[in-house]
């Protein structure tokens, strides 16, 4: 058996969020929500440790379920993102009747959450395991795509 070549591990999360695009010339300007769904596909080589419970894997599924709560599910599960650029007494009132109100220094769109995501949860990877590829799907037939074969 070759154990020298890579492969890959893709487990599929599911999420519900609220967001709003200020400054978007559309409907999505608005306060409107989403059901998530989030596939993250790591790329490594399964371990040789005879004796040892991850004798064979990669990454044990339960370990990337882990990374992916704490990194991604935490925060944005049931959460309403926004934009810094929201105004402060705006937030105020939000924050005040909502409990997970999330401001991050970047337009809440599809593309640059997926972007803060493969970010999150590359830091949090065990040596010699690589984020390979992610998507976000913000809708049944809509989606984001990351792939590490894409970088320069």
């Amino acid at each position: 058996m070759n154990r020298t070549t890579p492969i890959r591990l893709t487990k599929i999360f599911t999420f519900e969020m609220a967001h709003a695009l200020p400054g978007y010339e559309g409907d999505c300007k608005n306060l409107h929500g989403h059901s998530y769904r989030l596939e993250i596909t790591v790329r490594g080589l399964p371990q040789h440790r005879p004796g040892h419970s991850g004798d064979g894997m990669v990454m044990d599924f339960k370990d990337l379920k882990k990374i992916v709560k704490n990194a991604v599910l935490d925060d944005f599960d049931h959460a309403l993102l926004l934009p810094e650029s929201v105004p402060d007494d705006v937030l105020g009132v939000l924050k005040r009747q909502f409990e997970k109100v999330r401001v991050v220094p970047f337009q809440p769109t599809c593309e640059l959450m997926l972007l803060h995501v493969v970010e999150n949860i590359r830091e949090a990877l065990p040596p010699g395991v690589e984020l390979w590829n992610v998507r976000l799907h913000e809708t049944g037939t809509s989606f984001a795509e990351w792939c590490a074969t894409d970088e320069v």
